[in-house]
């Protein structure tokens, strides 16, 4: 059977470590290949991608071990260029296993699309027609994509918001009509514009106003994704500090973000941190999913946390995490790049709400990593010391000698280009 806990993982050269994958999935010889190169996105395949293209830019991928989310195990690949994030995530992973794994789960998959209207006459009597013919402008959004019906998804609502009425308002009044598809395992950008688009001529002659925007919103809050972990104190001990302390070192850590924006940013880069790389592995548009978070954690007026840490009654760690998930399974990057197809191979998720409650879990998984080390040791120790890895190979270290300066470097804690061209020039020597 699959486990996502490997014990030594780590330690493992980059071969050792193909073969273990290899062991544990069905891939074939060429899908193997295929992860296993140097340049699995080819400047032909780039080139039908985006536009001007001159080649391919790598990063690296590395696996997130030891997720049990809802009683299945989990390998999560990661798309990230910086140190400890990876470790990490699958070092708390390892402690949320221990304590009986995440718990998750997600809404239905509805994203909204936006149709602008200006210069109504009568904005109010604009609104109700709108809302007598809404069936009709259901029916004919549908009507425009009849494969995402076929597939169970589908527009299945509508309402219509006035902004700017206020005679003060500096801006234009104008009413704005919103379309709530089922996207099913789709990130659906393109087939909530099309609908979007195709209903806007319908809605010119409805509201006797002008049409301008027609696009999708990425406030995608009717496509929430939550995971919830709960660790007793025991499990969360660290050096000289004990599992309440850090316990409490958490919440502190957490309602110091709750209480202020310019905490609660560098807060929720740490969860994006997470969240991010298993996004870009898989083929999906980590922009929207970032704008998406950012624009959540002011739902309450206040840019906040996007977690909460609490402690129950038993006096364990309660970890939370909200999100809208504008993300797909199906179509996009995930059906071009091969890296992206293979990522959702080893992550073996049956659909896009599941995919949606992996992602958040992972986000929750780095979260309680960067809170965790701020509250004992800082940030720094364990980051320093990933990081001195790549400044060893910057300052010119190869092959076995990246080890044995990188482990000098955190010896004599002066983990600096300089320090490290220094050591490579004495074991040249």
């Amino acid at each position: 059977m699959k486990s996502s806990r490997i014990s030594g993982f780590y330690k493992k050269t980059v071969d050792e470590r193909k073969r273990i994958i290899k062991e544990m999935y069905p891939f074939t010889e060429e899908e193997l290949e295929e992860i296993n190169s140097n340049a699995p996105l080819t400047v032909d395949t780039a080139d039908k991608m985006i536009e001007n293209v001159v080649g391919t830019f790598q990063l690296p991928l590395g696996l997130g071990l030891n997720f049990l989310i809802n009683g299945k195990e989990y390998i999560v690949p990661m798309v990230i260029e910086e140190a400890s994030v990876v470790a990490s995530a699958s070092h708390i992973a390892k402690i949320v296993r221990d304590a009986g794994g995440f718990t998750a789960d997600s809404s239905e998959r509805v994203m909204i699309g936006q149709i602008q209207v200006i210069g109504c006459q009568d904005f109010y009597k604009a609104k109700a027609q709108i809302l007598k013919q809404k069936q009709a402008l259901i029916q004919a959004a549908n009507d425009a994509f009849p494969s995402i019906v076929a597939r169970g998804g589908g527009a299945e609502d509508l309402d219509v918001r006035i902004l700017n009425e206020e005679a003060d308002s500096k801006y234009s009044t104008m009413l704005v009509v919103h379309l709530y598809v089922n996207t099913v395992d789709a990130m659906g950008a393109n087939l909530i514009n099309t609908m979007a688009e195709s209903i806007a001529p319908l809605i010119e002659e409805i509201t006797e106003g002008k049409v301008y925007l027609r696009i999708l919103s990425n406030l995608a809050d009717r496509s929430l994704a939550r995971a919830r972990c709960v660790i007793p104190p025991h499990l969360l001990t660290t050096g000289d500090f004990s599992g309440e302390e850090v316990r409490d070192g958490v919440i502190h850590a957490y309602e110091f973000a709750a209480s202020d924006p310019y905490r609660a940013v560098t807060h929720n880069k740490g969860i994006m941190n997470g969240i991010d790389p298993v996004v870009i592995a898989t083929g999906n548009d980590w922009r929207a999913v970032e704008a998406g978070a950012h624009a959540y954690a002011v739902k309450d007026g206040k840019y906040g946390s996007m977690t909460t840490w609490s402690k129950d009654l038993e006096g364990n760690l309660v970890g939370e995490i909200e999100l809208p998930m504008s993300i797909g399974t199906v179509g996009g990057a995930t059906r071009v790049h091969p890296m992206a197809k293979h990522a959702l191979q080893l992550l073996d998720v049956k659909s896009a709400k599941e995919l949606a409650q992996v992602i958040v879990s992972v986000g929750l998984a780095q979260n309680l990593g960067a809170l965790k080390a701020l509250a004992t040791d800082g940030i720094q120790k364990g980051h320093m010391s990933l990081h001195s890895r790549s400044v060893a190979i910057a300052a010119g270290a190869t092959g076995e000698m990246i080890d044995i300066i990188a482990e000098e470097l955190v010896k004599l804690k002066d983990i600096r280009v300089g320090k490290a061209k220094e050591l490579v020039e004495k074991i040249k020597i």
